[in-house]
């Protein structure tokens, strides 16, 4: 049986994933919002062959009792602004942008991924995202969040009328005949009149059907709802299992369920993050990252974590274990990443202060401190054991260590087969191996 190749994105971030990463010397804190921060990490991503750069997007500040959260980076700035800019450096790379269906309309984004596509000629996907914080509701006219299962149903009908107004023009819809006047047949052009629980659309959107038909549809919950939503729309997701055992489950319940909604489980690919941290020996990256974590102000990593476990921690002893008990007691419905932490919490009998650094280090996702070497045999094994089809590289700090994993990583992976030296296609579906899909299909 042949070996199968890893499909690799990398998430940019201000500063870096550590959530300390701003702080290292040789990152610039002032240069995080400028071009040339982000043209250089796209310039290396094409480098090393990635699939796709994967930019977040957050809609509301970093907050604590109400006040900004003082010591920690930015969030990124609009994901579309950031993808548009970086696809002029590079001719390959694919570009996933992050925006939200609870917050968003429909007409709108289709529009922009449609855009983002042709501008980059198929190089666009689309994280879609129902939003977790709830703070986001204040910025936009709204007194709550709209409830988790409620979101999902919005998103699905949002993502339905995109793909309907992707699919509006036909392929051969555009003439472009200057002789003649003719620049569109209009008899290939299908107007949408869309009545929902959630929205009414009606028209065609005005460019013609993009390069890849549809952006690539990237999905990131882990919820319940947000796993069913990904089995109905996801072509990629970028998970968030730490652990082996965690991620194969996860993988296999998507693609469980895919077939019940018309789609084929093949065609999936599922990243999950990964945070290398990367050294010549492995004390010399395990002093790498203590000399990260020594960064990381207290207040950052415990209000991350109260943050998602939903539970005021900031009165409890910082050295003191952490309130499992409590936090059970206080809420349900707790994210796979909340578990997985709570019951390592027990197990390994964690402080809140090593909860906090665990949350903030990695942002709960997994984490490889060692050797090149080390990483990818991280990497194979995850491959091999079916936890995954890739990753999402997540480096500590930028943009030395996302350069450290191109120059040192990416060959060994190469030399032992598991990721291409070329590419052999020029859009984001060529690099996933995903099909164009055909109009009005469920893909």
């Amino acid at each position: 049986m042949a070996q199968r190749q890893l499909h690799l994105g990398v998430f940019t971030y201000p500063g870096g994933h550590h959530v300390a990463g701003w702080r290292h010397p040789s990152v610039d804190p002032k240069g995080i919002l400028g071009n040339d921060y982000y043209r250089q990490m796209a310039v290396t991503a094409e480098r090393g062959k990635f699939d796709l750069l994967f930019v977040g997007d957050m809609l509301a500040a970093r907050e604590k009792d109400g006040r900004v959260i003082a010591q920690g980076a930015l969030n990124n700035i609009d994901s579309i602004s950031i993808c548009a800019a970086m696809s002029s450096a590079t001719e390959k790379l694919g570009f996933v942008a992050t925006l939200s269906t609870t917050y968003n309309e429909p007409y709108a984004i289709a529009e922009r991924f449609a855009s983002l596509d042709h501008i980059t000629n198929g190089r666009a996907g689309w994280n879609i995202i129902t939003t977790a914080n709830d703070d986001a509701a204040l910025n936009f006219s709204r007194k709550s969040h709209m409830e988790k299962s409620m979101r999902y149903q919005r998103a699905k009908e949002f993502v339905d009328i995109c793909k309907a107004l992707w699919d509006g023009w036909s392929d051969d819809a555009l003439i472009a005949d200057g002789n003649g006047g003719r620049y569109v047949d209009a008899s290939k052009i299908q107007e949408l009149d869309h009545k929902g629980q959630f929205f009414a659309v009606k028209g065609a959107l005005d460019l013609p059907r993009s390069p890849q038909g549809w952006p690539v549809m990237v999905q990131a919950g882990g919820s319940p709802a947000g796993t069913e939503f990904a089995a109905q729309v996801a072509e990629t997701i970028f998970a968030a299992q730490g652990r082996r055992e965690e991620a194969i489950k996860f993988r296999s319940t998507v693609r469980e369920r895919m077939p019940a909604y018309g789609r084929d489980p093949e065609i999936l690919k599922v990243l999950p993050g990964l945070m290398p941290i990367l050294g010549s020996t492995e004390k010399e990256a395990l002093d790498k990252e203590k000399e990260l974590n020594e960064l990381l102000h207290p207040a950052v990593g415990i209000w991350m974590l109260s943050e998602q476990m939903k539970f005021r921690l900031y009165d409890y002893p910082q050295d003191g274990p952490l309130p499992t008990k409590e936090i059970r007691a206080n809420g349900s419905n707790f994210t796979p990443r909340v578990v997985s932490l709570m019951e390592r919490a027990d197990k390994e009998g964690l402080t809140v202060r090593q909860c906090g650094i665990q949350v903030a280090a990695s942002r709960s996702h997994g984490s490889v401190v060692g050797t090149p070497e080390q990483v990818v045999d991280h990497m194979k094994l995850w491959l091999d054991e079916g936890a995954c089809d890739g990753f999402n590289i997540m480096p500590a700090y930028f943009p030395d260590e996302f350069t450290l994993f191109v120059d040192q990583v990416i060959p060994l992976l190469q030399r032992r087969g598991l990721y291409r030296t070329e590419y052999e296609g020029t859009t984001l579906r060529d690099h996933l191996g995903l099909p164009k899909p055909e109009r009005f299909s469920k893909a």
